[in-house]
């Protein structure tokens, strides 16, 4: 039986996307992620998505701030992200441990 997710906590729309875009980024960097990666295919065509999802990511940013959204609230943000499994796909971004292969 999967458990029960907590639920999200309460976000801006522009908040919302500044969530969404910076984990669109993390899963590309990811698949670009040198230390993990096994064909550079994959990894090519994550960099060419990269371009695209920063954009979003700094258009949410733009909007927070345009909206008088100057602060960011961390530790809502952070508990959205673990919601969203934020911290396993931010992992993919570190260099893996030599000794995990």
């Amino acid at each position: 039986m999967v458990p029960e997710l907590p639920p999200l906590p309460a976000l801006t729309r522009a908040e919302g996307e500044l969530v969404d875009a910076y984990l669109e980024v993390a899963d590309l960097l990811g698949k670009i992620n040198p230390s993990r990666g096994t064909h550079t295919y994959g990894a090519l065509r994550a960099a060419q998505a990269l371009v695209g999802k920063a954009e979003a990511l700094r258009e949410a940013l733009t909007l927070m701030h345009m909206r008088g959204e100057h602060e960011v609230h961390a530790d809502t943000l952070a508990r959205a992200l673990r919601v969203l499994d934020g911290e396993r796909r931010t992992g993919r971004v570190t260099v893996r441990d030599s000794q995990a292969s």
